[in-house]
């Protein structure tokens, strides 16, 4: 007996929601199809009901991934670069261990390794927070400054050691996003 299409949806948003945070905080190769399916609570033959290949799978729990993340973010934060840098660079996105961590700073290294469809989605996950950045600021090359300061900062900071080391790197680049706001103001 085949399942309704409202059930197949909700396994498929399941077993995305288990590789978003898996892909998120171990990255492709860390993570298999049977780790993804346990998480879900689901067999490895439901997987091949959804998706061709762990590939596909890993870019569309990207997208979800980075759906989960924007939770994170309040509505009035969306309005104000400001505040935006400070949540985005916090030390509790630094140790989210959650499904709200934003796939691009915790993947960014991983994005390298994989295929075209893969990368094309992060282009597109980085394209819209540029211009969630680009809404509040009104100049593209800005946006595109604060948004690479607030992925890359973040990027770095996880992979420091040093905790302080980590502190100082998450404040200089929200000052430097605040200053950035500031000349705009």
């Amino acid at each position: 007996m085949a399942w309704n299409k409202e059930h197949k949806a909700q396994s498929k948003d399941k077993i995305l929601q288990s590789a978003a945070m898996l892909f998120t905080h171990h990255g492709f190769e860390q993570v298999s199809i049977d780790q993804v399916m346990e998480k879900a609570e689901m067999t490895r033959g439901a997987f091949y009901s959804h998706f061709a290949s762990k590939s596909e799978l890993y870019a569309q729990a990207l997208a979800k991934a980075s759906l989960l993340a924007q939770q994170r973010i309040s509505t009035g934060t969306r309005n104000d670069i400001k505040e935006l840098a400070r949540n985005y660079l916090s030390a509790q996105h630094l140790n989210d261990i959650s499904e709200q961590a934003c796939p691009l700073a915790f993947l960014v290294s991983d994005i390298n390794q994989q295929d075209e469809k893969v990368k094309a989605t992060y282009t597109e996950i980085f394209e819209k927070f540029i211009q969630q950045a680009q809404h509040v600021t009104q100049n593209r090359a800005l946006a595109i400054q604060n948004t690479v300061l607030m992925i890359g900062g973040l990027a770095i900071a996880r992979a420091l050691e040093n905790a302080e080391l980590r502190s100082e790197v998450l404040r200089a680049c929200q000052n430097a996003v605040k200053d950035s706001a500031n000349k705009c103001d």
